[in-house]
């Protein structure tokens, strides 16, 4: 007899199991131990974590399969469920009983430990006008149009929240760990996940921001389903896009910054050359946009050879006509600025900042950040003439998306003034156009869009309108 312990293993006592229950008629085993699946659990994570194929496409395409029927989609989880189901065949375990396990079938057992999402997966059934899951510890949230609201289901255990957590990362080649208590993951069809664990916050946390719209335009906008602006304020909007003038865009979370962006972007011609600057991949212009000329760069802050300051060198040298940033920080400003200001007109960016009025500060003060010793009053006026021609608020309006202002910004005796042109009236419910566009705004359009100056005077005059 050997004088060292025989090593366990799950897979030889599961076929001991499945022998006993063959040789011995009408005896029946006390089914799976909680132990038992444990351990089959792992295995099987292990087998699914295991690349497959034999290019780098194949074997990305196959981890794609697994995020997505982590995340829900019916047709990838029912191929991994058969992934699983096979395995179980080969190592001799289908006839294995259940106990008290809630499950049909071992197969199913274990595709909901390894890649179900538990009470999430009921979440997810219901993916009408889903937008986002939040889970906060073992608290659940779902918003829908905008508007967040306690979901009926929750988690019984912090456990099952940090189970799917490292079945996120796992599948992703991420770790979340005691040295690095975030992760994100992004999928292919757009939709992100974002991960913290204990330490980083007091409880973890899980949100999944699902892609949703598959059709950006203006026109889009203007539907009933959206009602984010009417006719006559697209018209206005494919003019200030044609006429090449600066956009800056400002709302608070989930007011449809993004889609606006992207709608106007789909405005511009397709030859011209389009750069990206994102610190993750979220406008995804190549995917939704295939015929357009885009460069995306996807910039890391921490590391300054692939920061947003080198994409945005490499970018300029890449004969951009238009630069979109997704969103102005406090070490790329100056360089946004001086791209702007460097014959790159129509580019469009966004910025954090509680009206119009205070967008030019914004940016002033985090160009000032630089330590260049750079004169504010400068800075300021530069920016209001020459990198934010034209500012869109979005507002959460009724539960719905509204684009409540567009303004023309300028500088005028010594401070930045704002241009109202564009006002939604939530006591109408209707979008007015009290004032016009400045004298230098009229020129630039006349020069860059005719057929568009001619019906904007036929409409409106150079005046000022009024009410719609």
């Amino acid at each position: 007899m050997s004088m060292h312990a025989a090593r366990f293993s799950a897979t030889a006592y599961a076929a001991k199991l499945s022998l006993k229950a063959e040789t011995i008629p009408g005896e029946r085993t006390n089914g799976i131990s909680d132990s038992s699946l444990l351990a089959y659990t792992e295995e099987v994570r292990h087998m699914l974590a295991t690349p497959r194929g034999w290019s780098e496409e194949e074997r990305r395409r196959y981890a794609e399969k697994l995020n997505r029927a982590i995340i829900g989609f019916p047709q990838e989880r029912a191929e991994m469920l058969a992934i699983i189901s096979d395995w179980i065949i080969k190592k001799r375990l289908q006839h294995l009983s259940f106990g008290n396990v809630p499950y049909g079938s071992l197969a199913e057992a274990l595709f909901a430990e390894v890649i179900g999402m538990n009470v999430l997966e009921l979440v997810l059934r219901n993916r009408e006008g889903l937008e986002e899951v939040q889970v906060v510890g073992t608290r659940i949230f779902e918003v829908r149009d905008g508007k967040a609201a306690a979901s009926p289901y929750r988690f019984q255990e912090l456990s099952h929240v940090e189970r799917i957590q490292q079945n996120l990362v796992l599948f992703n080649n991420d770790r979340i760990n005691p040295r690095k208590r975030w992760a994100e993951v992004l999928l292919l069809d757009g939709s992100r996940v974002t991960l913290t664990g204990f330490g980083f916050t007091a409880q973890p946390t899980l949100t999944i921001r699902l892609y949703t719209v598959k059709r950006f335009s203006l026109e889009t906008l203007c539907r009933p389903e959206y009602r984010t602006m009417d006719d006559r304020v697209r018209e206005l909007l494919l003019v200030i896009v044609r006429s090449r003038l600066n956009m800056v865009v400002i709302g608070a979370t989930n007011t449809g910054k993004t889609h606006l962006i992207k709608a106007l972007i789909s405005a511009m011609p397709d030859e011209e050359r389009i750069v990206t600057i994102e610190s993750r991949y979220e406008l995804m212009l190549a995917r939704d946009f295939p015929d357009k000329n885009v460069v995306e760069y996807e910039s890391d802050e921490d590391d300054p050879l692939h920061g947003p300051r080198q994409a945005f060198k490499l970018a300029l040298r890449q004969s951009p006509q238009r630069i979109c940033h997704a969103e102005i920080r406090d070490e790329d400003a100056n360089i946004y600025v001086r791209a702007c200001t460097r014959g790159h007109e129509g580019s469009i960016t966004s910025v954090h900042a509680n009206g119009l009025e205070d967008v030019p500060d914004t940016i002033t003060d985090m160009c000032m950040l630089d330590g260049r010793g750079m004169n504010p009053v400068s800075m300021l006026r530069r920016i209001a003439e020459h990198v934010t021609h034209i500012g869109f608020e979005m507002r959460m309006i009724d539960g719905i998306r509204k684009l409540a202002r567009v303004g023309e910004f300028e500088w005028r005796e010594g401070e930045v003034k704002v241009r109202d042109l564009v006002r939604y009236d939530e006591g109408e419910g209707q979008w007015s156009f009290p004032e016009s566009f400045s004298d230098k705004a009229w020129a630039k359009i006349r020069a860059s869009d005719r057929e568009g100056y001619r019906a904007l005077i036929a409409e409106f005059g150079k005046g000022g309108v009024s009410a719609c």
